[in-house]
This record gives structure tokens, C-alpha cells and sequence, in this order.
């Protein structure tokens, strides 16, 4: 079923996740304070908007692609956001990856107002918001779900319901833990093969139909073999995740010793002039602490 959508934040996700929707049929409304980015979707048959409110005001779903908790809450309930301009009955889907209270007190908010909200974060990174294959996690009640599954199957292939507000970003601060834990854990192997002087390409033939086996070992494994760390998702986005992760985790009485770990190494990163590199640089981590490079040979 054809929405007017309106799209604020047309970053490395947000961006092929508009053209998407497009593609599905969907008209489709921007606002993102990158006039460049706004111009490529115009190009493409977007409307542009000079507000959220103004987004809001055309559109019956808004999505939201942002950074971060403080961006999303400045969007939608700021001067020129989205509740002073979206009209009763219309429903705010926030696809960022923010904390479970903040998703939690917006979707009170929007309530009063009329309006649904759901919190849709997603996994799969810049290839699969490219090719519309994202797992988008859902919080929120039943029936706002329902009404707008055609937008999010517009963006990604498997789509679930996980709970009430706040259960989805809930759900991608679990998923962040798995990935990025996931991709510590092959760093360090990656290394000591490495440093064992054997071949590690043929390492990762061997063992990626095995039990280590994983999606992330056949992302990440050859980027790095390529020395490829063009960011699909960068060490800022993944250290803010795991950030909200500890933060949560700490709330509700969750130790969470590796995350805490990580979390240093992101720092680490960070030092090192590496913050905006894909997150499968946190082998060049433990690269430096062991001096040596994972590479083809």
C-alpha cells in the first residue's frame, strides 16, 4: 500500500533506505541538515522539506535515521519538530539506535498528541539498507505495527515485532553485543594466525563452515584482508552502541564484563585517530598490541 513517508537523516543508512522506499512506491518527503543529501533524493523524486514539522505536516509516517538519544529528542519534540507538525492519527517510526528510556519517553509523548510511535532499529549495515534486506527490531503497541508494515518491508526483509516500546531498541543493544564481541573474538584469532606466520586466508576457508562460522566472519574477514575500513558502520555509531548498551546494563543490574571491555577498546580506537573507520578495525587494536598486520599474501 502507497504512504506518504517523510525521511529525516540521510546518512549512510538513511539514505538508500529512502531510495528503497521510493522503489516500493511510497512518496516520499526529506529533511536532513545536509542540503547535498537532500538534493541527491530530490533528484530521485523526493520532495524536500526545510523542517521536520514540515515533513511531518505532509507525510502520515515519519522515519527517523539519526545519530543519536539527543537527536532523535531534538527532532521530534524540539522547536520545528515532527509533534508540532504530525497530524493525529499519523505514526512516527524512530529507526536510530538510542536508549530504551529515552524510546520509551518520546513514545509517551507522541501518544499524547495522537500520534503512534514505534522504535525500528535495524542490523545488516550500509550493504543491506542498499539492497533492502535489513532485520529491522520493533517496539511498540500491535496495531501501529500492523499499519505500517508496508513502509518497513519497504526497507527490509525480516521484520519482527519484538514487544512494547522500548523491546526493539532493547533488542539492537543485544544484537550490538553479538556483533561486535563477534568481531573482537576473529580479531584476535586473525592476529595470532597472523603472528603464527600461517596463511590466513586459507585460515578463514577452513573454518568459516565450521562452528566459528558466521555472518560477520564473512563480512568483516575480508575487508580486513583487503585492508578495507571504509566505514559501513564506523567505530563512533558502534562505541555510542555499546555505550547505551553499559548504560542500560548498569540501570537494570546487568554486569557485562566483555561489553565493558570493548567499550575501552573503542576508546582505544578512538586515541588512535581511528573513530571513523568500519568497526573491523578493532583488529588494528590488537594489530598494534601484537605488531603485526592481517593481509593477503
Amino acid at each position: 500500500m502507497e504512504r506518504k513517508v517523510g525521511f529525516i537523516g540521510l546518512g549512510i543508512m538513511g539514505k538508500p533506505m529512502s531510495l528503497n522506499l521510493m522503489k516500493a512506491g511510497h512518496t516520499l518527503t526529506v529533511f536532513d541538515l545536509n542540503q547535498e543529501a537532500v538534493n541527491s533524493l530530490v533528484k530521485a523524486g523526493a520532495a524536500a522539506a526545510a523542517s521536520p514539522k514540515e515533513v511531518a505536516e505532509k507525510s502520515d509516517v515519519i522515519i527517523t535515521m539519526l545519530p543519536a538519544s539527543q537527536h532523535v529528542k531534538q527532532v521530534v519534540t524540539g522547536e520545528n519538530g515532527i509533534l508540532e507538525g504530525a497530524k493525529d492519527g499519523s505514526v512516527i517510526i524512530d529507526m536510530s539506535s538510542i536508549t530504551p528510556e529515552v524510546s520509551k519517553e518520546l513514545a509517551a509523548k507522541a501518544a499524547k498528541k495522537g500520534v503512534g510511535m514505534l522504535d525500528a532499529p535495524v542490523s545488516g549495515g550500509e550493504p543491506k539498507a542498499i539492497d533492502g534486506t535489513l532485520a529491522i527490531m520493533v517496539g511498540g503497541k500491535e496495531d501501529v505495527f500492523e499499519s505500517v508494515q508496508s513502509v518497513l518491508y519497504g526497507m527490509g526483509k525480516d521484520v519482527t515485532l519484538v514487544g512494547e516500546n522500548g523491546c526493539g531498541v532493547t533488542a539492537k543493544l543485544a544484537n550490538q553485543i553479538i556483533v561486535n564481541l563477534n568481531i573482537a573474538a576473529m580479531s584476535e584469532a586473525l592476529v595470532l594466525a597472523a603472528k603464527a606466520g600461517i596463511n590466513v586466508e586459507k585460515m578463514y576457508r577452513a573454518i568459516r563452515s565450521g562452528l566459528a562460522g558466521s555472518a560477520v566472519l564473512d563480512v568483516k574477514v575480508p575487508m580486513i584482508l583487503d585492508r578495507n575500513f571504509v566505514a559501513g558502520g564506523s567505530i563512533a555509531i558502534n562505541m555510542k552502541d555499546i555505550t547505551n548498551v553499559m548504560d542500560t546494563a548498569h540501570e537494570i543490574g546487568v554486569p557485562l564484563p566483555l561489553s565493558s571491555q570493548l567499550l575501552e577498546i573503542f576508546h582505544a580506537l578512538k586515541v588512535d585517530g581511528k573513530i571513523k573507520d568500519d568497526h573491523g578495525s578493532i583488529v588494528r587494536y590488537y594489530e598494534k598490541l601484537a605488531n603485526v598486520e592481517v593481509k593477503r599474501v
